[in-house]
């Protein structure tokens, strides 16, 4: 073989395994689609993220390969409400592009009556060279904005 074809053999190796382990999608049931999908509509917008699909009962956003799916839960099991510190999801992390990005979403989400958490330890609650800002949504699934 030529440089020029082992180069492009182990291109083409690379771009096949380039999704390996990355998270494809998440599904989240929510208590009310409506009141979640304007805030995830609005949060997820801002992100960089676009609606892909709406139906009754859902819809889904993407951002590249990754997508969030938002599902109506229905009636029978709404009787325990969601707690981040039950067995199971604890809370969503996206990645901030600044820290000016972070400030913005903060005054976003205060304008909007968003609960802030940890709001006395701002923008430094996850240790002083970790700059986020974290919040609830609408069913009080923990949602975090960091910076790397």
């Amino acid at each position: 073989m030529l440089p020029k074809d082992i180069f492009l053999l182990l291109y083409l190796s690379c771009m096949k395994n380039k999704n390996k382990g990355l998270l494809h999608h998440v599904e989240i049931y929510v208590s009310d689609l409506k009141r979640s999908a304007d805030f995830w509509g609005w949060f997820l917008g801002r992100m960089g993220y676009e609606k892909i699909a709406e139906w009754g009962s859902g819809q889904s956003w993407e951002l590249g390969e990754t997508y969030i799916v938002f599902v109506q839960t229905e009636d029978k099991y709404k009787d325990v409400p969601y707690h981040r510190r039950r067995t199971g999801l604890n809370h969503l992390a996206f990645h901030a592009e600044s820290k000016q990005q972070v400030d913005e979403l903060y005054n976003e989400l205060k304008e909007r009556g968003v609960t802030v958490l940890y709001e006395e330890k701002h923008p430094y609650a996850g240790g002083k060279d970790y700059y986020a800002v974290f919040f609830e949504d609408p069913d009080r699934i923990k949602v975090e904005l960091v910076v790397n």
